[in-house]
């Protein structure tokens, strides 16, 4: 009798690429399920950083936009109007705040809220109401870390290096600053790219098991920070009034108004796509979990690399000591 040839047992289709074993556990940044083309995720999202910073007009989104919404919400000019008062300075915070939404440095907002998207709730008003409460936690982050900016801003006063003189080559020590703060920021956020993605580790993973929030205040205190570093003509307006006060009663409420008004119009359409969209964009993540890693790492990765390029180099182009590309109505 014939043996019975045996046929071999078929391929199992190969399951999505997991690396805990190569990089960490599950965490807030990683969930444990990476994209089998990590390296196309990682080009791609630099690529779209770098090309934003290409075509990034800080004349038309700073004064076109930026000059215009401050005009508009507080019925004057906004550069040409002193600031009279601590009541008239919290309503300039804010409203500055607000106009200050679209300048290069608020772009990251995007990839700060997210991993926030999505939700399984079954009414568009349940998935938007579960939303605010990471959403609250990223903006008490972020307001904490710009009060206590500025308390030390009344408390320092004209000590503190955005009254520095400018250097030679055009530099000044609040350029240096924002150069250095921006820079340190971006190189962050494109760490924690490359931690959605499983490539290294997550510096948060076991802060995490203890303290589930500890990423979204973190996040949060980055979007703050941004405070530190921020040459918006209308903040710096803010700053040298809050400077001169010595009043850091007023110094702290004002700062975390003016961060408060960057991420509401921010947090208003978070919160429309999460009603809108979230439900679809849960069904479509949880179907691959992989694709849930990409979207953040892309996200982190893309805001990362705008910030470092535009802020790190665009700036030496802008002084003449490099070549950069630049579209013609952004130099």
């Amino acid at each position: 009798m014939a043996q019975t040839a045996q046929r071999p047992a078929p391929a199992r289709s190969r399951p999505e690429r997991t690396v805990e074993a190569e990089a960490s556990s599950p965490s807030f940044f990683f969930n444990g399920h990476a994209p089998r083309r990590r390296a196309l995720v990682v080009v791609l999202s630099a690529l779209f950083g770098f090309a934003l910073t290409v075509v990034w007009s800080a004349e038309f989104v700073d004064r076109t936009i930026g000059d215009t919404v401050a005009d508009s919400l507080l019925g004057h000019p906004a550069k040409g109007t002193p600031i009279a008062g601590g009541l008239a300075g919290i309503v300039f915070a804010l409203a500055t705040g607000v106009a200050g939404t679209f300048t290069a440095c608020n772009i990251a907002v995007f990839s700060a809220l997210a991993p926030l998207a999505g939700g399984h709730a079954s009414s568009r008003r349940g998935r938007m109401a579960a939303a605010l409460r990471p959403l609250g936690r990223l903006v008490l982050g972020a307001v904490a870390v710009a009060a206590a900016y500025g308390m030390i801003v009344a408390m320092a006063g004209q000590g503190m290096p955005q009254f520095g003189q400018e250097q030679g080559g055009g530099f000044s020590a609040r350029l240096i600053q924002a150069m250095v703060v921006y820079g340190l920021i971006g190189l962050v956020m494109t760490y924690f790219g490359l931690a959605a993605l499983g490539v290294v580790r997550d510096p948060l993973a076991k802060t995490s098991e203890s303290a589930p929030a500890a990423p979204l205040y973190l996040m949060g205190g980055l979007l703050g920070a941004f405070l530190v570093g921020r040459p918006f003509p209308l903040f710096r307006q803010l700053f040298r009034y809050t400077a001169d006060s010595h009043d850091a009663f007023f110094g702290a409420p004002a700062f975390a108004l003016q961060t408060l008004g960057n991420l509401a119009v921010m947090s208003v359409l978070f919160l429309l796509v999460t009603g809108f969209f979230g439900e679809r964009l849960h069904r479509w993540t949880t179907a691959r979990p992989s694709r849930a890693s990409a979207l953040m790492a892309a996200a982190f990765i893309a805001a990362g690399v705008f910030m470092i390029l535009y802020w790190d180099v665009r700036i030496l182009a802008r002084l003449d000591l490099i070549w950069y590309p630049m579209a013609p109505w952004a130099a």
